[in-house]
């Protein structure tokens, strides 16, 4: 599925800048300038995060994000060149789930972006946000098929052997197609541990690609972006 972020941030190259690394990950960006923009935003689009800048022209970001709650349950991240815990606090309290401070590492606020859809998109599945209960364990991109509580993988229809690491970096690619995971993120998240060696990694991909791709030359599925990280292609379900 893809996920439709809002920024919305009054200093455009902030914005703009936040906008493309968003892009680059697979995100579809909407942009404001204002908190009256953003309430408009949220309105018109359907929207599965916002980054809010607390200090904006016309309405500020507290105050959008307290309007905000009335009528979302999206997660929202608030930048702010605000480094007090005071500010922090008054923030999560008014409904904020995470806080960047700036100037901040755009790598890092994607991380914080990358890490609350994940958790957003575990509390729909527990309330019963798929459509489809018997496939809701199933990811499918084009002829790959993972089954989360099976443990199996397919390729066009044939069975593939992974190992339990293998299988983990698989499934954590194939939950957002499109989205660039670098080699620390990867490792983080399936080591369960701090990235200090990431070359296990590269490793893991050559064997993922000998198995699930016809030419693991020429991958179908398992993309590198070179000097950001590795990615599923997006591709549509086979019928």
């Amino acid at each position: 599925m893809e996920h439709t972020i809002l920024v919305v941030e009054d200093e455009k190259g902030i914005r703009e800048t936040v906008a493309v690394f968003l892009k680059n990950q697979g995100y579809k960006v909407i942009e404001a300038v204002n908190g009256f923009e953003g309430l408009e935003m949220m309105k018109a689009h359907k929207i599965h995060l916002a980054i809010v800048d607390v200090m904006m022209p016309m309405m500020d970001g507290l105050t959008m994000v307290m309007k905000l709650r009335e009528n979302y349950d999206v997660p929202v991240i608030f930048l702010s060149a605000k480094s007090e815990d005071i500010d922090k606090i008054t923030g999560l309290n008014l409904g904020a789930d995470d806080y960047v401070t700036k100037p901040f590492e755009p790598m890092e606020l994607i991380a914080r972006v990358n890490s609350n859809i994940r958790r957003y998109d575990q509390i729909l599945k527990l309330k019963g946000g798929h459509d489809n209960e018997k496939d809701a364990h199933k990811l499918i991109v084009g002829g790959l098929e993972l089954d989360t509580f099976t443990k199996e993988v397919s390729v066009d229809g044939k069975a593939v052997r992974l190992t339990a690491k293998e299988f983990a970096i698989l499934q954590l690619l194939m939950e957002y197609p499109g989205r660039v995971y670098s080699a620390e993120e990867i490792y983080e998240a399936v080591w369960k541990e701090e990235a200090i060696n990431t070359e296990t990694i590269m490793v893991h991909v050559r064997k993922l690609r000998e198995k699930i791709e016809v030419n693991p030359k020429h991958p179908e599925y398992l993309k590198v972006v070179w000097g950001i990280g590795y990615k599923i292609e997006r591709k549509q379900v086979k019928k």
